[in-house]
């Protein structure tokens, strides 16, 4: 039987007085495809940030690919770090550079210094590059300016960034927010695709319930720092899904 690629065991984040998690367990395996529902500040966020690594659990055990973040070195947590791909709301990425420099930035994490300044002035690894803007369907903005680029094509340069890191598992945190809801619906299928047709393992945390019931057998909602839900989709009810909102829709202007 194959190891988790996450496993959190009574983890919480605090920030001074606030908490953002509090008491989550969570298991993802290998493969899965997880949808993270919740109101604004449930701490979806937070746990993408705790899941890569870049946030620090301040209570509870964090497991990643075999990798204990509070107990491992510095170095074992960037080789864990390298093997996932985080695809942000705001897709991260530096509108003055060409297209192929932001894709390439995704390999930055296993590039020696040297190389990666030497790929500013000539870019390393094109046809690689290439080949993840082709899956992604925009192979003819390799020389593009990025900020040229419309919202729905910055993001899939966003993806293609995560594809040429070859990671095993992609957390995306919001990937449609910043989009338009049409330009949302394709990114989405094709983040599922591609994670079906590569295998690689699939957490998004989604502010659409609609687009995360119908995209995701698992959906885990997550409710003021809480796991209120963590089921299938078909076990997965419509009252659970209101009562994780009820708080906020009890309290937009009518």
């Amino acid at each position: 039987m194959s190891s988790p690629i996450f496993a959190l065991s009574g983890v919480g984040v605090r920030y001074g007085k606030n908490t953002a998690l509090a008491g989550v367990d969570l298991t993802v395996e290998p493969g899965e495809r997880v949808a993270i529902i919740g109101p604004s500040g449930a701490g979806k966020s937070t746990l993408i940030g705790v899941l890569n690594g870049t946030i620090a659990a301040t209570s509870g055990e964090v497991t990643a690919l075999g990798c204990d973040y509070r107990r491992a070195s510095a170095r074992e947590i960037r080789k864990s770090q390298r093997r996932v791909g985080t695809i942000h709301q705001r897709f991260d990425l530096v509108e003055q550079l060409r297209t192929v420099h932001n894709v390439n930035a995704g390999r930055l994490g296993s590039w020696p210094f040297w190389k990666a300044a030497l790929s500013l002035l000539l870019p390393r690894d094109v046809q690689r590059v290439q080949a993840a803007l082709d899956r992604v369907g925009i192979g003819d903005k390799l020389h593009h300016r990025t900020g040229d680029l419309s919202g729905g094509e910055q993001q899939r340069v966003a993806i293609a960034r995560v594809l040429v890191q070859d990671p095993v598992m992609i957390l995306a945190d919001e990937p449609v927010a910043s989009i338009d809801p049409a330009r949302g619906r394709e990114i989405m299928s094709l983040l599922l695709e591609l994670s079906a047709e590569v295998g690689v393992t699939l957490l998004a945390c989604l502010h659409d319930v609609e687009m995360a019931l119908g995209s995701f057998e698992r959906v885990v909602g997550l409710r003021a720092g809480q796991i209120a839900f963590d089921k299938k989709r078909a076990d997965l009810t419509d009252d659970e899904v209101d009562a994780l909102y009820a708080f906020e829709r009890a309290t937009e202007p009518r």
